[in-house]
């Protein structure tokens, strides 16, 4: 099995994101898993774009995308995609699309072929905050939810698809009073058990 492993990277103000760098930190194999880790871009379509490039020269026959969520305390696998784009800040490249679709002929959602209450099992026997999350929002994180599901319903039919966000890490917090955090070594943990249970699947 070969598993693509995507990550944002640093948005709206900030120097880091604990999507690309737990990522980057994951192993390249886990439970006999092949793991492929790529870095996308904050940006509405263009994060699209480079996932499918990676999907068509990696052949993947998963891909679990990994973003920020700054506001939460757990790490949490998202059910659903929506059809929407309204940003509430712009994107890395300037874009701030506000009710818009993602994809005018798409479903009106799409959801993910991934075992998330599994995932969040796994990632709670680890030791760590997991919970099943019901919305991604509608922000890059659900339009890149949304576009690799739509791709699957067009394009790849046999790829399994989703996505899971992660808190803060400490340094982001330090001027953010009463934000929760996560260390960048117990997001690589719950990362790789959520895999895991991927895999196990």
């Amino acid at each position: 099995m070969k598993i693509l492993v995507t990550g944002f990277d640093p948005f709206g103000g900030e120097t880091t994101n604990p999507a690309i760098e737990a990522v980057k930190q994951l192993p390249d194999k886990i439970a006999g898993a092949d793991i492929v880790k790529l870095e996308v871009p904050t940006e509405f379509n263009r994060c699209a774009e480079v996932v499918r490039a990676a999907i068509l020269a990696e052949q993947p026959n998963v891909v679990l995308s990994i973003g920020q969520a700054g506001r939460r305390a757990a790490l949490t696998p998202e059910l659903v995609a929506i059809n929407l784009n309204d940003g509430r800040i712009p994107d890395n490249a300037g874009q701030q699309p506000v009710d818009q679709p993602i994809q005018p002929a798409g479903a009106a959602a799409y959801f993910t072929q991934l075992p998330i209450k599994a995932m969040v099992r796994a990632i709670q026997t680890a030791g760590l905050p997991g919970q099943v999350s019901t919305t991604a929002g509608t922000y890059v994180c659900n339009h890149l939810m949304y576009q690799v599901q739509y791709l699957r319903a067009t394009e790849f039919p046999a790829l399994r698809a989703g996505f899971m966000h992660i808190p803060f890490l400490p340094s982001q917090v330090t001027d953010k009073p009463n934000m929760p955090s996560l260390s960048l070594v117990d997001d690589v943990r719950g990362i790789t058990a959520a895999i895991a249970a991927i895999v196990a699947e």
